[in-house]
């Protein structure tokens, strides 16, 4: 356990991080999470991590390193200076040329294999954050399996901040954050709160049931899961490592899919090095070119 499990209000009120503390901390944080923090990105690093400072009472960044790499025994300390470090923005139908491309190829071409039997989806919405992404896959399959039941269908959605996920658990939104789902959709998925809950919407059970949310560090090796996808969305994640980073995450999503999958990146990413067996077939869309 830490020395502390709850804040105290002692140290000073104003913190300076010296170049030798920010180096040391972004050597940690990529060693830790693969996330390249750049030299304009000390003002970051300042501030999101002067609160767990603040939190412990201690008078430097490199009092808060060596409580990282000495005290932190359990790990509780590293969870926590990775939620504060990640950054999670998303939306419901986010580049919505993804879902598009999902509901008029992708699981045409997977009801079709399911004609013959073998009647299984697997997808994965890596760096799900507050689940907008993994409720936004469910809906779309939902829409395109109108019989799920005769199916067996899941939907992995993994990040790396526990934060976000107990939200992406919960499956809650304002109705300003579900304004992107169109209304037909919204009424058919989503509760809509009363009361002290008005303004708010929630994930009905249809939804949730098929989506499993969990914890990855996508720098963990192995990976625990088991079993290939049919696609894997991971998009506007990639863009925080660096190069070397993306060439093995790319490779690693692509030993996860099954031959003739796909892997959907952010509008601003591209394959590193040309992607190996994966093959542009839309808009940041890749298939797996491997062996049927």
């Amino acid at each position: 356990m830490l020395v502390s499990s709850s804040p105290v209000i002692t140290g000073p009120s104003v913190y300076k991080i010296s170049d030798a503390e920010f180096q040391q901390l972004r050597e940690f944080i990529y060693t830790h999470t693969g996330i390249a923090l750049s030299d304009h990105k000390r003002a970051l690093v300042y501030a999101r991590l002067g609160r767990r400072l603040r939190h412990y009472g201690l008078e430097s960044f490199a009092d808060y390193y060596q409580l990282l790499t000495e005290q932190d025994t359990d790990g509780q300390e590293l969870v926590e200076m990775i939620n504060c470090i990640t950054t999670n923005k998303t939306d419901f139908f986010r580049e919505p040329h993804h879902f598009k491309f999902l509901t008029d190829r992708v699981l045409p071409e997977i009801q079709a294999r399911g004609a013959n039997g073998g009647r299984r989806l697997r997808l994965w919405s890596a760096g799900t954050a507050t689940g907008e992404e993994a409720y936004t896959l469910a809906m779309t399959v939902r829409e395109a399996f109108p019989l799920a039941e005769v199916w067996d269908i899941r939907i992995l959605a993994t990040d790396i901040d526990t934060r976000v996920l107990g939200h992406a658990e919960r499956g809650e939104y304002t109705e300003e954050q579900a304004e992107r789902i169109p209304q037909a959709l919204l009424q058919r998925y989503f509760f809509h709160g009363e009361g002290e809950n008005a303004g708010q919407v929630q994930a009905k059970p249809k939804l949730k049931e098929i989506i499993r949310f969990r914890r990855l560090n996508l720098m963990d090796d192995p990976w625990p899961m088991h079993g290939l996808f049919d696609a894997i969305f991971c998009r506007n994640v990639i863009i925080y490592f660096d190069r070397p980073t993306q060439r093995r995450l790319i490779e690693r999503f692509t030993q996860m899919l099954r031959p003739g999958g796909y892997l959907m990146l952010g509008h601003s990413e591209s394959l590193v090095d040309g992607g190996g067996k994966l093959r542009h077939m839309s808009q940041s869309v890749y298939q797996y070119q491997g062996k049927t």
